[in-house]
């Protein structure tokens, strides 16, 4: 078993333990079961809940703004439309914006969706029949081959077709190309349960699953979601602004005004090597937006802020602790480059030999970088709220929610505090390569006066 280091750190803050109940505001469990949230389960995911809970607890009303500089799959967004609140949102991965993009399009009309769901019964069949085995074989990477029964990828590609080519609004295009991606994971033969695909395992739920009829199935649920959350919104929605961005939140200077949000409520990235590019890649070689590997990480890996290892080359001078991280945040800069520094001997005596040492420095770097522009766009007297876990990569402890609220205050943030959510990583207790540190998951409050 590793052995977890407990670096030392400076002035220690009141940590508060959230009722049970509240655990889970980490999770995407609730937004499974709302309707538009659940259209894409990205498995960076929180509750609406929590949203919806931080929105009445620091009295947010209709016609302020909020912003998620890690939009994701909207969740903040979606949210803050439903409740007449303004919104900024933040996100680099350029597939996954586009998802928000069409759930936060609520003006789909269900007239428009059924008349494209009789062309698809219509033209479909023919469609897939004339697709040779050869030539859908051709038009994938191994990856996709994998996951499905040749006639079920005829069909999708026949689908693919229909969606890309048909004459249709943008709008409607945007509704149908989110209906195809949900529908992807749920007719392959392989176990692609988010977040992990599994080619060499059977789902045999799918087996039987015909391409048509779910997609049609979808489409209808999808539409009615629409329809339903608007009865939820009670019209407040119609009144309500929302800029999503596809681009960086280390600095939205010239995208998003100074002082002009009223609230912020995100959950960055991790600090546990999970690679948010690779987990999209079903998606991306189906849709040929990717072929390969280094298609995902030129169009997007190196977009996203540093958080795992196959982001980082070791010759990349920009892994290094910042000068302004130094400057802003010292005893920060301190401690993670004490953790750097063991991580750095610990790693050449480990098989995988990852660079964790470098990934927490580009971390760090990021997220200071990121705090400091949160803090530009916040009003005075508002609050930003940052849901995420902490780490412990080959046993070395990094408690993340600490050094984001003490980075908060180098910046100029006037206090800040800790609440638990949940604990995290008991499910590994018994793995012996696996360390032993108990880990959490938080809601670290940054206060602007």
């Amino acid at each position: 078993m590793q052995t977890v280091v407990q670096l030392g750190l400076f002035e220690q803050k009141q940590i508060v333990k959230l009722p049970k109940q509240d655990s889970e505001w980490g999770t995407f469990k609730d937004s499974l079961k709302a309707p538009v949230h659940r259209w894409f389960t990205y498995p960076a995911g929180f509750s609406y809940k929590a949203v919806e809970h931080s929105i009445e607890r620091f009295d947010i009303a209709p016609g302020q703004t909020i912003y998620d500089p890690f939009m994701g799959s909207g969740t903040t967004n979606l949210t803050a439309k439903t409740l007449g609140i303004h919104s900024f949102g933040v996100e680099a991965h350029p597939f996954v914006y586009r998802i928000t993009q069409a759930k936060m399009n609520w003006e789909v009309e269900r007239g428009h969706v059924l008349d494209f769901l009789k062309t698809v019964r219509l033209e479909l069949p023919n469609l897939a029949l004339s697709y040779q085995p050869t030539a859908v074989k051709a038009e994938f990477p191994e990856l996709i081959l994998k996951c499905y029964q040749i006639n079920t990828l005829a069909d999708l590609l026949a689908l693919r077709t229909l969606v890309t080519e048909c004459k249709m609004s943008d709008e409607l295009r945007e509704f149908f190309f989110v209906v195809v991606t949900a529908l992807l994971r749920e007719v392959s033969t392989a176990a692609t349960g988010w977040p992990y695909i599994a080619p060499n395992k059977q789902k045999v739920t799918s087996l039987d699953k015909d391409v048509l009829t779910e997609f049609c199935n979808l489409a209808r649920r999808m539409i009615s979601d629409v329809e339903e959350i608007k009865v939820w919104s009670n019209g407040r929605y119609q009144h309500t602004t929302h800029t999503l961005i596809n681009g960086d939140s280390r600095n939205t200077t010239g995208q998003i005004p100074d002082e002009s949000v009223d609230h912020v409520f995100t959950s960055p990235p991790y600090l546990n090597n999970f690679d948010y590019a690779d987990r999209t890649r079903l998606e991306l070689y189906f849709w040929g937006e990717a072929k390969t590997w280094g298609d995902i990480t030129r169009d997007v890996r190196d977009k996203l802020m540093t958080s795992a290892t196959t982001q980082i080359a070791r010759s990349d001078s920009k892994y290094e602790i910042s000068a302004e991280l130094q400057a802003d945040c010292p005893e920060v800069a301190e401690f993670v480059d004490t953790a750097v520094t063991e991580l750095a001997s610990r790693r050449l005596h480990k098989g995988g030999k990852k660079s964790y040492d470098l990934m927490v420095a580009g971390y760090f770097n990021d997220i200071h970088q990121i705090v400091r522009d949160v803090y530009r766009v916040l009003k005075p007297n508002t609050k930003a709220l940052f849901v995420l876990g902490d780490s412990a990569p080959y046993g070395v402890h990094i408690p993340t929610d600490k050094l984001i609220g003490d980075i908060g205050l180098g910046v100029g943030f006037s206090d800040y505090e800790i609440e638990v959510l949940r604990t995290r990583g008991d499910k590994w207790k018994e793995n012996p390569q696996r360390h032993s540190v108990a880990l959490r998951e938080s809601i670290v409050i940054l206060s602007k006066r």
